[in-house]
């Protein structure tokens, strides 16, 4: 079964949350609710999320303010955040939000089908990341333990290859297939550049993989994927 990514909701006000809850539902993914920023960082202390969607306007800790809390912290400064705001005081508000760490910046009311599309995609740029970290640590175990297969059974050194190679080609194609959508839709910055990101860190394990082919190098060369 695969795990379903987490959705950070930030605002005061229940009946924004239930909004969002709304919109964002068809995803099917699991939606976190936090009613400050205070009660969002601490939600931050122990899972981890795929975007968060922040709101400006909060009494005591604003979203800026959090923001800047957020990417402070070495565990959560690369998550995606989209802010959401009642209010437009024009490009020097919207500059400070993107300035706070933003990589969106999104006017109430929106539209619905424009916010779901943008948090999709930072979903499954968060989903392929993690397949990319399985991937790794499963080539680096089964390196350490001498190629041993989940039933504790010895593998041949080319059928564990060829085993990690099949599962690495799965997530490059999802990969690509992700990029492209990318470049079609004319998606943010933000997104197109984990996208890149993403991929540069999937050549580098390929890499990995093609050093560990006969003749071509040993497990002593495989790079941390981290």
């Amino acid at each position: 079964m695969v795990q379903k990514a987490k959705i950070l909701l930030v605002d005061d006000r229940p009946e924004n949350l239930l909004a969002l809850e709304a919109i964002l539902s068809a995803l099917d993914q699991t939606l976190v609710r936090a009613s400050s920023g205070e009660e969002a960082l601490k939600a931050l202390l122990t899972d981890d999320f795929a975007v968060i969607l922040l709101d400006v306007q909060m009494p005591g800790m604003d979203g800026f303010e959090t923001a800047a809390h957020i990417k402070r912290r070495e565990r959560t400064r690369d998550i995606p955040i989209i802010f959401l705001t009642a209010i437009n005081h024009g490009p020097h508000h919207t500059f400070r939000g993107y300035a706070a760490g933003a990589v969106d910046y999104i006017s109430k009311p929106f539209d619905p089908w424009v916010l779901r599309a943008k948090v999709s995609v930072f979903v499954e740029l968060y989903m392929k990341n993690c397949q990319l970290r399985e991937q790794a640590a499963l080539l680096r175990l089964q390196l350490e333990g001498g190629g041993k297969a989940a039933d504790g059974d010895a593998k041949e050194p080319a059928g564990l290859l060829a085993e990690l190679s099949a599962r690495l080609a799965a997530v490059e194609e999802q990969a690509e297939a992700l990029s492209k959508q990318l470049d079609d839709e004319s998606a943010d910055a933000a997104a197109v550049a984990t996208a890149a990101h993403l991929e540069r860190k999937l050549t580098g394990l390929r890499r990995a993989l093609d050093a560990l082919e006969p003749g071509t190098g040993s497990a002593s060369s495989v790079p941390s994927q981290n």
